[in-house]
């Protein structure tokens, strides 16, 4: 299963882009052997400042046909690690080709975009910036691949 992160906003070099490079090459290593991966980062931004339309219309462009859909979200489900590792791990049994998780823009994810979702997800109830989201994202897909491949990184 293929893993899309579709988001708004272009990372620029420093340390979250650091981060979020190791942490999708752990994950392509790992995930490769379980039919996770290759992770593939889409990003779009809004230069004309149409607002959340204007950035759904263009996350919706990113977004492969097809995909199953997983918004970012602090309305979405708490979850620990191993059951993300599960979740995830049920979808790729389920024979879905392409996985997009959604981060959205400032003011969050369009709710027309957010409706169409097969599932939303929470960092818990703090706003996090996109960018560390990003990083958090890309830990907790490596993470699940190494619980998933009963590697030794996750420890309970």
């Amino acid at each position: 299963m293929r893993v899309h992160i579709c988001a708004v906003g272009r990372l620029r070099a420093g340390p979250e882009a650091a981060l979020i490079k190791d942490y999708a090459t752990r994950f392509d290593r790992t995930g490769r052997a379980l039919g996770l991966g290759p992770l593939t980062v889409h990003e779009v931004e809004d230069r004309k400042g149409g607002g959340m339309a204007a950035e759904a219309a263009l996350l919706d462009r990113a977004i492969p046909a097809g995909a199953l859909l997983c918004t970012l979200d602090e309305r979405g489900k708490l979850m620990s690690s191993p059951d993300f590792a599960d979740m995830l791990a049920r979808w790729r049994d389920d024979g879905r080709g392409d996985l997009a998780f959604v981060i959205g823009g400032a003011d969050g994810i369009d709710p027309a975009l957010r409706a169409r979702a097969d599932s939303s997800l929470s960092f818990g109830q703090m706003v996090w910036p996109h960018m560390l989201a990003r990083v958090m994202l890309t830990e907790q897909l490596y993470r699940a691949a190494s619980i998933l491949a009963g590697a030794p990184y996750h420890r309970a």
